[in-house]
């Protein structure tokens, strides 16, 4: 492999040179995060289903796992608290997948719930530190109010609105995550033809 950039410090020379080895791959998760992202933007009531469905899965499997590796090993450190865990994970699993569009009514509403602290914590903090980052103030800001708008239309609309906002903001997500794997790949593959 050729020498990237002197000026880089070690770990931004490992960061392009694995960007330059595996753009292709990289190029592919993007692709595919766009094509999945643009699906559940079209139709976001499936894509909330199926987020809730996948949800439950994972906490059924997880509480599972943790309750066999709890019992499977010898005195463990609060193992009340391990047990109520795991068994909640297997239970609240078993819901989210059981009865999805309920689920979908909880998850909405956790999710809302982070948007309103969200939006507090940056507006806040962007009024405690503006002197210090006078540069993104206005970001942290916007961003805050726009967590804060967010949750209201979400409140707004309760809760005919918890039957597709997951599956459209995790689609908006994927979108943007998407497309910025594309971009960094692309300018692996430049790093690559370069060498």
């Amino acid at each position: 492999m050729a020498a990237v950039d002197p000026a880089l410090s070690d770990m931004q020379r490992a960061i392009t040179g694995a960007m330059g080895n595996h753009w292709r791959l990289f190029l592919f998760q993007g692709v595919v995060m766009l094509i999945l992202g643009v699906l559940a933007v079209a139709a976001p009531v499936a894509a909330t289903i199926l987020i809730d469905i996948y949800v439950g899965w994972l906490l059924l499997i997880s509480g599972v796992m943790g309750l066999v590796a709890l019992f499977s090993t010898h005195a463990v450190p609060a193992f009340l608290w391990g047990l109520i865990t795991a068994a909640l994970s297997v239970v609240i699993g078993i819901v989210l997948i059981w009865k999805p569009l309920e689920g979908a009514l909880t998850l909405t509403l956790l999710l809302t719930a982070f948007f309103v602290v969200e939006g507090v914590f940056q507006i806040a903090a962007s009024m405690a530190y503006r002197h210090m980052t006078s540069g993104s103030v206005g970001w942290m800001l916007l961003s805050g109010i726009a967590d804060l708008v967010l949750a209201a239309i979400i409140i707004a609309g309760w809760p005919i609105t918890a039957v597709w906002a997951l599956g459209l903001l995790v689609g908006i997500n994927l979108i943007t995550s998407g497309l910025a794997i594309v971009m960094a790949a692309l300018a692996g593959r430049r790093v690559a033809q370069s060498r």
